[in-house]
């Protein structure tokens, strides 16, 4: 009876795993704001816990085929040999199957119980990561993050669809925020790890361009990140407290770039800025909440 009962609390954290949670629960907290922004007056109970898990059985859906699809270039990386697939851990069947049952439910849940567009949005984004990013420009272009951030950046997107029906020009600014942030975020640790990238034939920017072209877009990127996020305050869609603190947030963010630019690239320096990274946009993202001018209740 232990045996069994230890077998299936390793096949239930191997799918857990395979369903990468750390990212959904991103997912879930910058639908959430794009919902939260959206919201003018009352946001109903219903509305927020069918969207949300909608979108995270989604964002799950999508972990699962990308581990499916890279379960053979896992193989060749340190970092991912041990991964529940390359590892043998489990069959790939079991995580195709996964990725579509959650798929299908997650496009049942959005469609039936939010709205189509909603649906249909959710879908195109786990596309859009599946198939244009896994399956093709991750293996061919190292223009790969950058391109493969339209898919990363479309949460609140989608949670302002959720509420609203359609799409607004605060959640592409919200969009616009997300695509800027995620290559910096991404190059981070790419940095540390570009051997490991070469040896799987993968052709990420550390790799194709070389340490110092990253670091340049790196910081390209992150000075980009201050007036795109002040922008909210700007178009009066925050107030002042998310001015103040989101300011602060894009300086010492720039500062840990500039300083980790100019320093050769260690694992403490690399997990450094990229442990920041989450931070930054965790914060922005609940500034949001807390200083949105649009003084939702929950019912």
């Amino acid at each position: 009876m232990s045996v069994t009962i230890t077998a299936t609390r390793s096949l239930a954290a191997d799918l857990v795993e395979i369903c990468k949670p750390r990212i959904a629960l991103l997912v879930l907290v910058t639908t959430f704001a794009g919902m939260w922004l959206a919201a003018s007056t009352t946001l109903e109970f219903d509305l927020i816990l069918f969207t949300l898990l909608g979108t995270g059985l989604a964002s799950a859906a999508s972990g699962a085929f990308n581990n499916y699809v890279d379960r053979e270039v896992d193989k060749l990386m340190a970092r991912t040999r041990m991964r529940a697939l390359p590892s043998a851990r489990l069959h790939p069947q079991q995580a195709l199957w996964l990725g579509v049952m959650l798929s299908l439910w997650s496009f049942a849940i959005l469609f039936y119980l939010v709205n189509p567009l909603t649906a249909i949005l959710v879908q195109a984004t786990t596309f859009s990561y599946v198939v244009i990013y896994t399956i093709w420009l991750k293996r061919s272009s190292s223009l790969c993050t950058e391109i493969g951030g339209i898919a990363g950046a479309m949460p609140p997107v989608i949670g302002w669809a959720a509420v609203t029906n359609e799409i607004g020009w605060p959640a592409l600014m919200m969009f616009l925020i997300m695509f800027i942030w995620q290559p910096p975020h991404f190059w981070a640790l790419a940095l540390l790890r570009k051997d490991e990238y070469r040896q799987a034939k993968l052709p990420m920017l550390p790799v194709t361009h070389g340490d110092k072209a990253t670091k340049t877009r790196m910081l390209l990127y992150t000075v980009a990140l201050i007036p795109t996020s002040l922008a909210m305050y700007w178009l009066q869609l925050v107030g002042p407290t998310y001015l103040v603190l989101a300011s602060i947030l894009g300086i010492t963010y720039l500062v840990l770039t500039i300083d980790f630019a100019r320093k050769p690239i260690t694992q403490k320096s690399s997990k450094k800025l990229f442990g920041f990274s989450i931070l930054y946009l965790l914060g922005l993202f609940t500034l949001i909440f807390i200083d949105c001018q649009c003084g939702t209740a929950v019912s």
